[in-house]
C-alpha cells in the first residue's frame, strides 16, 4: 500500500481499490509508467511485472 500511495498519489482507500485493480489486471497506464510502478513494487520485496494488454 506504502508503493501504491506514494507512487499513484492517493490515500489508503483508494490504494487498496488500486491494489485490487493491478491484482486482477485492470490497472493500465503507459508502458514506462508500467515498468516504474512495477520497478517500485520490485524493490519493496513485491513481485511484479509491466504487460502490455
Amino acid at each position: 500500500m506504502r508503493v501504491l500511495r506514494s507512487e499513484v498519489g492517493v490515500d489508503l482507500t483508494s490504494a487498496k481499490d488500486v491494489a485490487r485493480r493491478v491484482v486482477n489486471g485492470d490497472y493500465s497506464g503507459t508502458l514506462p509508467e508500467m515498468e516504474h510502478l512495477a520497478r517500485k513494487l520490485r524493490e519493496s520485496g513485491i513481485p511484479a511485472a509491466a504487460t502490455r494488454a
